[in-house]
């Protein structure tokens, strides 16, 4: 990481984050994890955040560079420290990772500060933040999209989180119906109405709009399978731009093919 220093505002804001009444480290934290990293702690006293600035702020100006909070940082932010609680590390290094924005950072998922683009609007900090994973929460969309796709949309790689839901997809028709193939092949094998009798039917086949309902989640599972899973299976991701909206999108119409996978009946065909 090139050397550097971070202004102000963004250490303060680093600090809020670290040092909040409610949400941050405690004071006895606060003063062995700046122990542990060799930081003087040189207004105890104060509220944890404006204790926590004071003391990365000197070390900083003392080294001339951000090395001793960056270390920190890292250091406050050890997955293994949060073994028992990961939803809260995943929504405080999100938080986190909204103020290291501005410096042109993020905290990976590993629990390291590296290099990325600087944010220059509240937007972008936004989108580093995981307002994809916000959104996503406030839609319900099935756990089943997210455990495909967790480790990626931590790191916000939405090209290879979209890539990896759709597979939860196939997974479950396979799981629901002991079939081997994949994509279309595989929906048609396990919906298909040639035979008049699916592996797997949405409803109950009965008259002409449940087929028709049924043909048409059909089509829109191999519709996802052939813009989705197959074209990012072969494309190189740099000629594949997924943006934010185009994940959300694709995420809850996976969420919806989950839900009815879930509703859909076995029928006697082995």
């Amino acid at each position: 990481m090139t050397r550097f220093e971070f202004p102000a505002p963004n250490l303060q804001a680093i600090s809020d984050i670290l040092g909040h009444t409610e949400t941050g480290l405690t004071g006895s934290e606060i003063g062995r994890y700046l122990r542990e990293c060799t930081i003087d702690d040189p207004m105890p006293t104060l509220t944890k955040r404006l204790r926590l600035f004071a003391a990365l702020d000197a070390r900083q100006k003392s080294d001339r560079c951000a090395n001793h909070v960056v270390a920190f940082i890292q250091h406050a932010m050890n997955p293994v420290k949060h073994l028992d609680a990961p939803d809260y590390f995943e929504r405080e290094r999100a938080k986190l990772n909204g103020a290291l924005a501005f410096s042109g950072l993020v905290l990976t998922v590993e629990g390291k500060v590296t290099t990325r683009g600087t944010a220059r609007t509240l937007s972008e900090a936004h989108i580093r933040e995981g307002i994809l994973r916000k959104a996503l929460s406030e839609r319900k969309v099935h756990t089943d999209v997210l455990r495909f796709c967790r480790g990626e949309l931590l790191a916000d790689n939405y090209f290879h989180a979209v890539f990896e839901a759709t597979k939860s997809v196939a997974e479950k028709i396979r799981q629901r119906t002991g079939l081997t193939t994949d994509g279309g092949e595989l929906v048609d094998q396990a919906f298909g109405l040639v035979a008049g009798h699916p592996r797997l039917a949405f409803n109950s086949l009965q008259n002409e709009s449940e087929k028709s309902e049924h043909r048409g989640l059909m089509n829109l599972m191999k519709g996802v399978f052939g813009a989705f899973r197959n074209t990012s299976a072969h494309a190189p991701k740099i000629h594949w731009d997924v943006t934010e909206q185009d994940a959300l999108d694709v995420l809850t119409t996976l969420s919806l093919i989950h839900r009815r996978l879930d509703g859909a009946v076995r029928t006697h065909i082995p």
